[in-house]
């Protein structure tokens, strides 16, 4: 869950730009896609695979 407090001083727009900024570094909108449709548990486990030899192959 992303949170921004206002400080004094802070515009509407400043406080728009950094909730903004928060939602995207904090993957919001991948989690929710991610979380979308069901999976099924084999589906997760090949998707896993898949990610550990792609990082596998790119380390060297």
């Amino acid at each position: 869950m992303v949170v921004v407090t206002k400080k004094k001083g802070d515009s509407n727009e400043n406080m728009f730009r950094k909730f903004t900024r928060l939602y995207i570094d904090g993957k919001v909108m991948d989690d929710i896609r991610e979380r979308m449709y069901y999976k099924r548990p084999s589906q997760v486990r090949k998707e896993e695979e898949k990610e550990r030899r792609k990082k596998r192959r790119t380390r060297g």
